[in-house]
Parts: C-alpha cells; structure tokens; sequence
C-alpha cells in the first residue's frame, strides 16, 4: 500500500483515509450494491447495542437547507445475531471493518467490545458515546469523568483490538471543552492496557451529530417522529473542522492519537480541511445518501491534492495548517 493515501490509523493499515460511518452504510456491507468497498479504506458497521433495537417512529430522516436530520434512534440487529449472521462475512469483505458498539451502561459497552474481540478480522471498535437520538446514553459522551470510567473498563477487555471514541460536538456554554473529553478518552487514568499500552484510545472520532429540529410550517408538526434529531452535513462542516483543529493541537499530537474527521464531507476539499485540521482520516456519512460514489470521488480528489502539495504522504498533511 505505499501510495500517497496509504494510511496509518493507530497501527492498522488502511489503503486510503476514506471511511464509511456508522450508520450509514448498512449493518456490514450493504453498500456493496451501490459502491466498490474495495475502493475505500474502511467501513465503520451499524452502532450495536446488546438487545436488538427497532429504533424511533417514522419519519427517521429528513434533508433541510444545508444538510440531513436523523433520529434512526440506534435501530440494529443486536449482539446475538451480529455475532451469528454477520460477523461470519467480515473476513470477506473488501476492506477493513470497524465495529461500532453502543450502549445505556457500561455493562453495555463492555459486552459489545468482548464480543467484538473475539472477531478476529475486525481490528477496531468504536465506541458511540454520543448518539443525541435515544433517551439515554450520551451522558458518557458528555461528562469527562463518566467517559474515563466507560474507557478503562472497555480497555480492561480488549486484548487485541484498537479502541476509537466516537465523541459528540461539543458547542459554546457547555460546561466542558472538546479536549476535555478527549484528555478523558486518551489518558483516562489507571495503568495502562491494551494492544500498545495505552491506557485508553488509541484514536478518535470527531464528531457525531449535532442535534436540531425542523417544523413544517404548513402542519406545524415536527419533521421527525422524534421530534429532535441529528444534524449532519455542509452545515456542521466547518464547526467540526475548528473541533478537530483544537483537539489536535492540545492534545492529540503530542500524545500520538490519530484523529478520525466526521461532519460534512460532501468532496475532496472538505476532507482535506479536515487533514489539515489535523485528522489523520474522514469518515462520509450523510454524502452517501445523496450520492454513494462520493466517497471514490473524496479518495481521487486527495489523491491529486497531496501530489499538488509536493508531499510524500498524506500523512505530511495532518495537521499541516498554516497559522
């Protein structure tokens, strides 16, 4: 893979720094009717909680001016059958694949991340702590000290597979900053664990979504059945690309911590705002819906930008914003 995308990400290789996120490519491999998987660095599967989960009421997903509401609500097959049906398939599938893991307990979270463990050819889990459309949950993704307590017991029981944190967007007036989550994720405390003895992940996901509202002015009724949902798109793009660019710089840069960019990646430039930002990959999400190809169109696109750059790598980019 000694290309100009070929990436690093916490020690496992990926042919290029195109993700699918979760949630909106399918339980596993879904968007291989529509999309050549062979052609993206890896794919991040449905967040799965222990119980199966039908998810919100209808509508779940809703386009505004400048971007997507979803309030999915966490539907997925659960464990059980994740295990059964789906983890089988994984070897085969043409790219690397990710688990997402979410939960309402750490009991949850622990579960889900021994289980995916056992997957041999799944390298990492990501942990969702910031899913905005359930009752409960995101508390994790919004107290440092809760988070560290969900870290450390979920390192205790990976003995090979990487740990990302997926966190939520952290906006003015809230009580803690974007790099005091992610100093909880990173250095949780307790004695280190886990494939390179971190003591917590070994990368980050920046951000989840976002949440909002629409009203249709003519019914005057919510556009969700759960009235609020989250908000992905152009819209969060550059809020998460200051995210990403704070979090870089106090902390995950000098600690190692490859970051993972999520908001807004409709091209090329959005992921190379990102890169310079200080994200070491992006994941396409909410571009999938209106364009499945998009995410071959981001790798072509970086690709060609690196080499205008006189860069060896991608790699000589992260982070690489003039100030």
């Amino acid at each position: 893979m000694d290309t100009p995308l070929a990436t690093d990400l916490a020690g496992i290789r990926l042919r290029n720094p195109v993700l699918l996120a979760a949630g909106t490519a399918g339980t596993l491999d879904e968007m291989a009717d529509v999309l050549d998987l062979s052609r993206v660095g890896a794919v991040v599967t449905k967040s799965i909680t222990p119980e199966p989960r039908a998810g919100n009421p209808p509508m779940r997903v809703a386009p505004v001016k400048a971007g997507m509401l979803n309030a999915v609500g966490l539907a997925n097959v659960g464990i059980e059958h994740f295990i059964e049906y789906v983890a089988p398939r994984i070897a085969a599938t043409p790219t690397t694949v990710i688990g997402s893991a979410a939960g309402f307990s750490i009991d949850d979270y622990v579960r889900i991340a021994a289980e995916f463990d056992e997957i041999e050819a799944m390298p990492a889990v990501e942990l969702n702590v910031s899913c905005p459309n359930v009752s409960h949950g995101v508390e994790f993704g919004a107290d440092p000290t809760l988070l560290a307590d969900l870290v450390r017991a979920v390192r205790a029981v990976l003995t090979h597979t990487r740990l990302i944190v997926k966190l939520p967007p952290v906006s003015v007036g809230t009580p803690h900053t974007i790099v005091d989550l992610a100093r909880a994720a990173i250095e949780p405390g307790g004695a280190p664990a886990g494939p390179n003895s971190r003591p917590g992940a070994d990368a980050l996901t920046l951000c989840n979504t976002t949440p909002g509202m629409a009203i249709n002015v003519r019914t005057r009724r919510p556009l969700l059945g759960n009235t609020t949902g989250g908000l992905s798109g152009p819209a969060v793009h550059n809020i998460v690309v200051r995210l990403v660019h704070l979090t870089h710089t106090a902390i995950a840069r000098d600690t190692g911590t490859p970051i993972i960019g999520a908001g807004g990646v409709m091209r090329w430039d959005d992921a190379a705002e990102l890169i310079l930002a200080g994200a070491s990959a992006v994941q396409v999400g909410t571009a999938l819906f209106a364009d499945p190809a998009a995410p071959v169109r981001v790798a072509r696109g970086l690709e060609k930008w690196v080499r205008t750059q006189d860069a060896g790598s991608l790699a000589d980019l992260v982070g690489a914003v003039a100030l």
